[in-house]
């Protein structure tokens, strides 16, 4: 195919009138077919952005159901591409029916070569401004899941329950083991909230003394103990109109627990060594890798705080339940650690993914991170294997990821599998999986993973 010349599907089963409609729009690479089976075969081939056809094909030339059926395999493999319908004088009944199935136009036979090249060039362009439009919409998104980088159903309901309930105001608990990417979630809710002009502010429960803790997250008068030279105020207050992230908040004093409550509660808080109640805005946010619940139990945790504090609640999985991301990751994390590092192009090896997907990565992504890292900093060359990041080579049948040996239940394990191993490349997917581009792009939308 010229690479300077668009792509464009004739299909009509006539020579002659092939012949005639290459001649008239030689602009255009001109591919023809006569027939359903090619025209398939064709589509699959050169993913041409329109397509012209008769709706009267072998083996019956005069039904249209033929046609017909075309026309939803075209829709069905390549729903973007455009098709114009080519009918008779008096078959405006047929060229309705035709637009009802997803033809873009129709132009009536014989045809004037003017209109329909004009018809043709709108096709094109109608195209081209969608896939524009597309483009646009995908640089223009917010870039607060930016950051979360994922293949996984769960992890992508996760994000889609994130954009729903960051316009609320609703206090959200976030669980799972440490690594998983609390923090990462609790800023996008800030970023996608009406409180992201102002400020985040973050506090690790488990990080400050106890002793210390009140007056960090509540501020304190001067004078209210010795060395309180000043008035200060606390985290709280700092994240005013913003979001506060209370992490480990499952490590947060029973003394303190309290006055969270009654803060949640009334929305008013007292520094340290004041008497003054001063009203604060804030958005609370938490989370924590222990079970809120067992702590209940054991007398540690206030049951009511626990209420308050879990108006939403949100459930991050580890990395080892989320198989399909682990490579996706790594790849990531080769090309931006080797920019930081200034090593140029890095690629992973086959051995490094498949020991990576081996792994069961009980420090979940920080770990994978952490791995990656030191390889871009260790590997001697542009390539990184399973050596290089100090995990055991593992053994993986890669006929195992083409889709023709899956059934059913399998299918989107492998396609998100392969998608994942192969960096998103839809080429080399396609031909992992033993299927067109088109086919692929069918099962991708159907399993929800553009």
């Amino acid at each position: 195919m010229s690479g300077s010349r668009k792509p464009l599907l004739i299909v009509e089963d006539d020579p002659a009138l092939q012949k005639q409609m290459q001649w008239a729009f030689e602009q255009y690479e001109a591919v023809v077919a006569s027939d359903r089976e090619t025209a398939v075969a064709q589509l699959r081939r050169y993913e041409p952005a329109v397509v012209t056809m008769d709706l009267g094909l072998p083996p019956r030339p005069d039904d249209p159901a033929e046609g017909f059926k075309l026309l939803e395999e075209i829709h069905a493999l390549a729903p973007e591409t455009k098709v114009i319908v080519l009918t008779g004088q008096n078959d405006r009944v047929n060229a309705l029916k035709a637009i009802g199935l997803g033809a873009h136009d129709f132009c009536t036979k014989p045809f004037e070569p003017e209109l329909l090249t004009w018809t043709i060039d709108r096709a094109f362009r109608v195209h081209e401004l969608q896939e524009e439009n597309r483009r646009l919409q995908l640089a223009t998104q917010s870039p607060a899941m930016s950051g979360i980088i994922t293949r996984d159903p769960e992890m992508q309901r996760i994000c889609r329950t994130i954009e729903k309930v960051a316009p609320t105001s609703a206090t959200v608990l976030i669980l799972g083991e440490s690594g998983t990417g609390k923090e990462l979630l609790a800023r996008a809710l800030h970023d996608l909230s009406p409180r992201r002009a102002n400020r985040f502010v973050a506090i690790n429960c488990a990080a400050i003394p106890d002793t210390l803790l009140e007056s960090e997250l509540f501020g304190y008068e001067k004078g209210a103990f010795t060395g309180a030279a000043r008035q200060t105020i606390g985290k709280i207050e700092t994240a005013a109109n913003g979001t506060l992230f209370l992490d480990e908040i499952g490590d947060l004093p029973t003394s303190l627990q309290a006055k969270i409550l009654r803060f949640l509660q009334e929305r008013v808080i007292e520094r340290v060594g004041g008497r003054q109640e001063i009203p604060v805005d804030v958005r609370i946010v938490c989370a924590t890798h222990q079970s809120l619940k067992d702590l209940i139990v054991e007398g540690k945790f206030r049951e009511d705080l626990y209420y308050r504090l879990a108006e939403i609640v949100v459930d991050v999985p580890p990395l080892r339940a989320r198989k399909p991301d682990t490579a996706l990751l790594a790849h990531s994390f080769v090309r931006r650690f080797a920019a930081e590092q200034r090593r140029g192009v890095m690629t992973l090896l086959p051995d490094a993914i498949d020991a990576i997907e081996a792994h069961a990565w009980p420090g979940n992504v920080r770990e994978l991170e952490n791995v990656i890292k030191r390889a871009v900093i260790m590997a001697e060359g542009q390539k990184i294997g399973a050596g290089d990041m100090g995990l055991a080579a593992s053994e993986t049948d890669a006929a195992m990821l083409n889709l023709r040996q899956v059934r059913d239940e399998a299918e989107k394990g492998a396609v998100v599998r392969v998608l994942s191993r192969v960096n998103g490349n839809l080429s080399k997917a396609a031909e992992l999986l033993g299927v067109s581009r088109p086919t692929l792009y069918d099962l991708m939308d159907r399993f929800g993973l553009r």
